[in-house]
C-alpha cells in the first residue's frame, strides 16, 4: 500500500521527476509525457463514470485502478516486463477482460452502418470524450515505445480501452438518445 504523508517534496523543483528505479527524468521526457496521458485519460473516465450506473460504473472504477498501473508500469523504465514484488505491470489477463468486456457491451448493439458523431446522451459523449483521451494517451505511450522499451501489454491495454470506451458509449446511447451517425458532406 502507498503511504503518502506529504505531498510536496521539492524534489521536482528543478524540472525533474522520479521513476520507481530511483532514477530523474525531466518532467518534459517523452515517459513522463505518456505517464501524464495517461493520468488525464483516468480521469477523463472518472468524469465519465459519474453519468452512469450500475456495470458500466464498476467496469470504469476499475479500469482507473488499472490505469494507476498502467502508469506505474510507465514509470518503471527496463525491458523486464515481468511483474515482481517491487515492479508492477500491466499483464495480458488485464488486456483480456477488457476484450470480453468489449465482447459483452457489443453483443446486443446493431452493427455500425456509418461512423458515429461523438455524443447522443451526456454520459455517451463523456465516454466519448474519455475515448479521445485514451487514444491521445496510446500516442503517447507508442512515442515512448519507439524510443526506448514499453511493455508491449501496456501498449495493448490502452489501445483495447479506446475500443471499450466506444462500444461502453454506443451501448450507453443504445438505452437512450442513440448514436449521432455521420453524414458525409452534409453540409455543402
Amino acid at each position: 500500500m502507498v503511504k503518502l504523508n506529504r505531498i510536496y517534496t521539492r524534489t521536482g523543483d528543478d524540472g525533474t521527476t522520479g521513476l520507481v528505479d530511483g532514477s530523474r527524468r525531466a518532467k518534459h521526457d517523452a515517459r513522463m509525457h505518456a505517464i501524464g496521458e495517461v493520468d488525464e485519460a483516468n480521469s477523463a473516465i472518472g468524469f465519465a463514470a459519474l453519468a452512469v450506473e450500475g456495470e458500466a460504473q464498476a467496469n470504469l472504477r476499475r479500469i482507473q485502478n488499472d490505469l494507476f498501473d498502467l502508469g506505474a508500469d510507465l514509470a518503471t523504465p527496463g525491458s523486464d516486463f515481468a511483474p515482481s514484488g517491487m515492479v508492477l505491470r500491466i499483464v495480458p489477463a488485464q488486456v483480456a477482460w477488457l476484450e470480453r468486456a468489449i465482447d459483452a457491451a457489443n453483443a446486443p448493439l446493431s452493427p455500425l452502418t456509418s461512423f458515429i458523431l461523438p455524443g447522443g446522451s451526456e454520459a455517451a459523449a463523456r465516454i466519448h470524450l474519455a475515448r479521445a483521451v485514451t487514444r491521445r494517451a496510446e500516442r503517447a505511450a507508442t512515442a515512448l515505445a519507439a524510443a526506448e522499451p514499453v511493455n508491449p501489454a501496456a501498449l495493448a491495454y490502452l489501445n483495447r480501452l479506446s475500443d471499450y470506451l466506444f462500444v461502453l458509449a454506443r451501448a450507453i446511447n443504445a438505452a437512450g438518445e442513440g448514436d449521432v451517425q455521420w453524414i458525409p458532406g452534409a453540409n455543402r
